[in-house]
């Protein structure tokens, strides 16, 4: 049986979920109304709801991020919301807090979320056998590393392979609960790696000032999906909940035109997740959607350069510099870009990003509002293309599921081979015998082989000995009938299979691991004191403790600066508004750790 590749997109919302299925993703997942790890991007029930069905449609997936720590005071309106979800027949959640696995659920489908920092094979084992079916793994791995973890364990395993990336193992950074108390882990991080900083040595020596030195580029995998595929990766996450619809639109139609590409070249070993084909619609283009310039991370194993640089604030894609400033709001461009009034410039002034919009454009004479702070040589970059934005609300694609009909006078078999399903329409009305058999078969093979509501239908067979003449809107009605009669078939949703219990003790070996469990009541320290945890200590948000680690990462500021395995004044911290963080670097295991 060829595996099955899944490509799971983001939705801030239902329409957003809607568009991300229509352009071709296999799942999506969303939040509920509560405890979805992005305060921004909560939805109700219903509208889940709502979504669930149309992306059943399609045999698609609807996964619900359950993913923050979860309080003492809020157990109870967890485990309510997730019989709510089961209700509403969502077929996953996303879970972080381990308190879930020791509440009397109803058997739905588990995945621990990639705030559970997975990076080892003993971590990736032990949730495995609490019960959970699918690992999100840790952004920051290799594939010599995801290999070792499939090597493990038997269940799904999915891997993030566009968007942004926190600078640090997910789920284990504290930096925005120290500064601001606003928890991470609680879906209210205030991204205070996006920040700027000044870099002190221990003599209080400048290395760096006012920039974004822990500000991380974003991801993109596209062109390493048939390795991450051959290493056990069966479920590939497009990153951006809190993104807009066309951002979605765009990185999600990439996307399904590479897998869809590895499928195909894969000589039967892989298949898509979902059904139905993709028909017309934009042309996708990554390097024009949001985003602060891409890295494939740690996947090969090495190390690039990951800083984001000035483009912590999105700054688009470079289109051509300025050639002359005239008058006090104009400039002449060169490098034969096509501006059109309302796309969005950005420049970058000494390290800072200015962004502005071309308000008239006249060939490469563009009026912007203020040109005070550009001069000629200075770059010119496009962070909203009005053009492409309008494409992609304009031009979607139609997704349509191929169906097979078998006609004859007595009734219509309609065979959906990708959904497993099938209908029959039984023909009770008596129709006159065609004088002309072969314009009759003629009509019923296009009148019936045509689309309607998300089927294309195509005629496979007509009974030959007894044709009839049907009148057109007879036939026409006959496709929208059979449509509706595959539509009502039910969804036959996956359900968890009991858990047996954990027969053996985690091996918890990581440097962290005073912080590694998160434990925020009574219920998860239950779960880790049954795996024989001795170590446990409560969550931070509940606890804070000096001299703790409020990051451990494998980006390195050294290894940015050119500066790995050269003698430096440490201990290194990084400055911001009086606050102070220290640095230090864990070269053994080729970390770095941010500490108070």
């Amino acid at each position: 049986m060829p595996v099955a590749l899944e490509l799971l997109a983001p939705a801030k919302n239902k329409d957003i979920g809607i568009a991300a299925i229509d352009c071709g993703a296999d799942a999506v997942y969303i939040a509920g109304p509560a405890f979805g790890a992005r305060e921004a991007a909560g939805n109700p029930v219903s509208d889940i709801r709502e979504l669930v069905s149309y992306a059943h449609l399609f045999g698609a997936k609807v996964y619900v991020t359950l993913n923050t720590i979860l309080f003492e005071t809020e157990l109870a309106q967890a485990q309510n919301l997730v019989n709510e979800l089961f209700d509403a027949e969502v077929d996953a959640l996303i879970v972080q807090d381990l308190s879930l696995l020791e509440m009397n659920l109803p058997p739905i489908e588990l995945h621990a979320s990639t705030q559970c920092a997975i990076r080892t094979p003993e971590q990736a084992k032990m949730l495995e056998q609490a019960g959970f079916k699918r690992l999100v793994l840790e952004r920051h791995l290799s594939l010599d590393e995801i290999k070792k973890i499939r090597e493990a364990t038997n269940c799904e395993l999915e891997f993030f392979v566009h968007g942004a990336v926190c600078v640090c193992y997910s789920g284990r950074c504290y930096l925005s609960s120290y500064l601001a108390g606003r928890s991470a882990n609680r879906g209210a991080c205030i991204q205070a790696c996006r920040s700027k900083y000044d870099l002190v040595d221990s003599s209080g020596k400048i290395i760096a000032r006012n920039e974004a030195l822990l500000s991380v580029k974003d991801l993109r995998l596209d062109s390493h999906l048939g390795n991450l595929a051959d290493e056990g990766i069966v479920s590939f996450k497009i990153e951006g909940r809190l993104k807009n619809k066309t951002y979605v639109q765009n990185i999600v139609r990439h996307y399904r035109n590479v897998m869809d590409g590895v499928i195909a070249a894969s000589d039967g070993k892989y298949c898509k997740a979902s059904a139905g084909t993709l028909h017309g619609g934009f042309s996708p283009n990554p390097d024009i959607t949001f985003n602060r310039g891409y890295t494939t991370l740690y996947i090969s194993g090495r190390k690039d350069k990951w800083n984001s640089g000035a483009a912590s604030a999105y700054l688009g894609e470079k289109i051509a510099t300025v050639k002359e400033c005239i008058g006090a709001n104009r400039i002449r461009i060169s490098g034969g870009a096509q501006v059109a009034n309302g796309d969005g410039l950005a420049f970058v002034i000494n390290k800072e990003v200015i962004g502005m919009r071309a308000d008239v454009c006249n060939g490469d004479i563009i009026t912007i509002k203020d040109n005070s702070a550009l001069k000629p040589g200075t770059a010119v970059y496009r962070n909203f293309n009005s053009a492409f934005e309008k494409e992609l609300e304009n031009n979607v694609p139609r997704r349509l599921v191929d169906v097979r009909v078998q006609f004859s006078s007595k009734g219509i078999k309609a065979i959906c081979d990708d959904l497993g399903k099938e209908a029959y329409l039984p023909i009770k009305q008596e129709f006159p015998k065609a004088e002309k058999s072969g314009a009759a078969i003629v009509g019923i093979m296009k009148s019936i082989g045509k689309s309607a509501l998300c089927y294309n239908f195509r005629v496979e067979s007509i009974d030959e000995e007894d044709v009839r003449f049907y009148p057109a809107s007879v036939l026409n009605g006959f496709r929208r009938e059979l449509a509706e009669m595959l539509s009502a078939i039910p969804y036959q949703r996956r359900l968890r299979e009991a858990v047996k219990g954990i027969k053996s003790v985690c091996d918890w070996t990581q440097p962290d691991d005073t912080r590694l469990l998160n434990c925020s009541n009574s219920l998860s320290e239950n779960f880790y004191k049954e795996l024989g945890v001795t170590n446990l200590r409560p969550a931070y948000e509940i606890e804070q403790g000096g001299g703790m680690e409020l990051m451990r990462t494998r980006y390195c500021i050294r290894k940015e600066l050119g500066l790995c395995g050269k003698k430096i004044n440490e201990p290194w911290a990084l400055l911001n508004n009086g606050r102070r963080l220290t640095l230090k670097f864990d070269c053994r295991n080729c970390e770095m750790v941010v500490t108070l």
